[in-house]
């Protein structure tokens, strides 16, 4: 009876749904606000319809990795902090929602290996080629072409997405990207992969790890497909959103009009209705236990007990079986202080010109160190020298120590951190996972164990939000097609 009684809400919806004729589905379910499940969210309402009721549920804040810390009275990024141009998805949500992108301050970078500077950027273009053939060869030009390579093949994603095309796995939509290339580089190390086309070892141990350790806290030796798009990163312009990142998120939730349920997800448990597959999303929050039933349910948070999620799935034969590997922490703290320049081999901190410094592998304890400007910029805004005290967020794989703190400052007024479980730790042995989990259950962050960026996670929610509309209206021939090169070449 209490069985009959908790289908009796999912039954009337299915009743009123036939009555009226009205083949979409009545409620969708997506597990996380952060950009991954406000994007999917934006994407599953303009795919099916305003009439459509779309739940978000969030045990924390809005905006996921997407956050900002105040310090002295400002805000700063403590998350994903700067986007590529050619980030087309967040390019369009910020126009969609009216919002700007910040005023860039310019600033020079080094990368330090825990005695010298092994390369100073200066403010003179050319003499910065020079000094990269200097030290390297041709090795900046041969990454630089390996990483194009990569990157227009990525970018066929779009056209696909534009025409309605999705994939179900991971493996799928690489290969339909660049074929058995994109699945090999899954496979194989960026270090590997780099020697191939001729980077010397040198340029890896010195640059190319120093972005990597910045970006994923990971070394060469992760999947060249993951890091491709991060060297991507390094290359292109980067921008970020006026008033913080976490806007885009809050945004698209309000576009939508989601109804944001403030509560952590336990379970989801399938049910049969006349043979059509309803999924019960149980969770927890200060009213207690509650529950739902969805025609369609988005996980778009990461599933590894590391990222602190205890999702289970029940009734489902054979058993749902997330098999993911462990995540990358990575402790980002805001010191508002002043650098000790003499760690990095300036005495004088008038004469530090550097507003970011990469790390090869040593020193250890820290993986960067960025002079930050805060979410809102001025017109008068300047950057802080290092000889007056600034705001500086130092990367780093664990929480810094006193004595570690004390290394990079001179002083400090306040130090506040952030601990995320930011990426997955990258392997080239691990087998890539699936969008799909059942007829309409999806994991939203399975990309992201082929590559992890806010964009990344923004082509992700639209795959799903795609795969979940195919799936729907059975147009299964939008779904795992394996000659999309093809058609991008003819009627795309």
């Amino acid at each position: 009876m209490a069985r009959a009684a908790r289908l009796l809400p999912a039954l009337a919806a299915l009743l009123a749904a036939a009555a009226t004729g009205d083949a979409r589905p009545s409620k969708i379910a997506v597990v996380g606000a952060g950009v991954g499940g406000s994007a999917v969210a934006h994407f599953l309402q303009q795919h099916f319809g305003p009439r459509v009721q779309i739940d978000v549920f969030e045990k924390g804040t809005v905006g996921g990795r997407l956050a900002t810390i105040s310090v002295n009275k400002q805000h700063y990024e403590s998350g994903a902090a700067s986007l590529h141009s050619l980030s087309l998805h967040m390019q369009d949500f910020v126009k969609q929602l009216g919002l700007r992108h910040r005023r860039e301050v310019g600033g020079r970078s080094a990368i330090f290996n825990g005695e010298s500077l092994v390369l100073e950027e200066t403010d003179w273009y050319l003499l910065n080629l020079f000094r990269l053939w200097w030290h390297y060869g041709i090795s900046f030009l041969r990454l630089q072409l390996w990483v194009e390579e990569v990157m227009e093949k990525f970018m066929r994603i779009y056209k696909y997405q534009a025409h309605g095309y999705a994939f179900s796995g991971v493996e799928e939509l690489l290969y339909s990207l660049g074929e058995a290339a994109f699945i090999n580089m899954s496979r194989r190390s960026v270090a590997e992969s780099l020697l191939r086309v001729g980077v010397s070892q040198r340029f890896i141990d010195d640059v190319v790890s120093a972005v990597l350790r910045a970006s994923y806290g990971q070394s060469a030796a992760m999947p060249a497909f993951a890091g491709a798009m991060s060297l991507a990163g390094a290359q292109g312009s980067l921008w970020s959103v006026e008033g913080g990142n976490k806007l885009v998120c809050s945004g698209l939730l309000k576009l939508t009009k989601a109804n944001v349920i403030h509560a952590t997800v336990t379970s989801v448990t399938l049910q049969q209705t006349d043979g059509k597959p309803l999924y019960q999303v149980w969770y927890e929050n200060e009213a207690g236990v509650g529950s739902d039933y969805y025609d369609i349910v988005v996980i778009a948070t990461p599933l590894h007990p590391d990222s602190g999620s205890s999702i289970t799935f029940g009734g489902f034969d054979p058993p749902i079986a997330v098999a993911q590997g462990p995540f990358q922490p990575t402790v980002v703290s805001l010191v508002h202080g002043y650098l000790n320049s003499s760690y990095f081999g300036f005495p004088d901190p008038k004469l530090f010109p550097f507003a970011t410094i990469l790390t090869t592998d040593f020193p250890s304890f820290f993986l960067a160190l960025d002079n930050l400007c805060p979410v809102n910029v001025s017109a008068s805004f300047r950057r802080r020298q290092p000889q007056e005290a600034a705001v500086w967020r130092v990367r780093s794989p664990q929480p810094l120590l006193r004595s570690q703190l004390k290394t990079l400052f001179r002083s400090y007024y306040s130090v506040q951190t952030a601990e995320w479980q930011a990426h997955p730790v990258h392997s080239p042995h691990g087998p890539l996972p699936r969008f799909m989990l059942h007829d309409q259950l999806f994991h939203l962050n399975a990309l992201e164990w082929a590559a992890s960026s806010v964009e990344v996670t923004a082509v992700a929610a639209k795959n799903v939000a795609l795969l979940a509309f195919n799936r729907w209206y059975q147009d299964l021939d939008k779904i795992d097609q394996k000659d999309l090169m093809h058609k991008v070449k003819t009627e795309l």
